[in-house]
């Protein structure tokens, strides 16, 4: 089994109170190594749902974003599947929640990049860097979902 970083996939879903989460399940597309995927993992079975992480050599990992809807320029370091909605990057769970409630005709949401302050990156953080929660339409256009600053 591959290790992210000391805690591998199995330890990262049996962790005490994080393994019975029974919302919907994410499937989260990654590479070997990313901690800051395990912190997003977490932040979403403490917020109810299920992760399913599955690592991914880098390139089949950027093939599967292209092939998803998901450019260069708005992509992260892992790529989650739920609801037929692709979830790029950092993502907060409530704005996944708000996306499955409201079934915008869209691809799914992003947040770009690493910000620190994001769910996985620091959450909370005095130093927290401003950034949007994107909703990525089916056209390839991108509409502010969420502000957090």
């Amino acid at each position: 089994m591959k290790v992210l970083r000391g805690l591998s996939v199995a330890t990262l879903v049996s962790l005490p109170g994080l393994a019975h989460a029974a919302g919907p399940v994410i499937e989260i597309l990654t590479n070997e190594g990313c901690s800051c995927c395990v912190g997003w993992a977490r932040h979403l079975q403490e917020q109810g749902y299920a992760t399913d992480v599955r690592q991914l050599p880098s390139d089949e990992l950027q093939r599967r974003k292209l092939q998803l809807g998901v450019e260069q320029s708005l992509a992260s370091c892992h790529t989650g599947l739920i609801g037929g909605y692709v979830i790029e990057g950092h993502v907060p769970a409530r704005e996944i929640a708000r996306l499955l409630a409201e079934r915008p005709d869209a691809v799914g949401l992003a947040v770009p990049g690493m910000p620190i302050g994001s769910p996985g990156m620091g959450e909370g953080r005095a130093d927290a860097e401003p950034h949007d929660v994107l909703l990525l339409r089916k056209d390839g256009t991108t509409q502010v979902f969420a502000r957090y600053r």
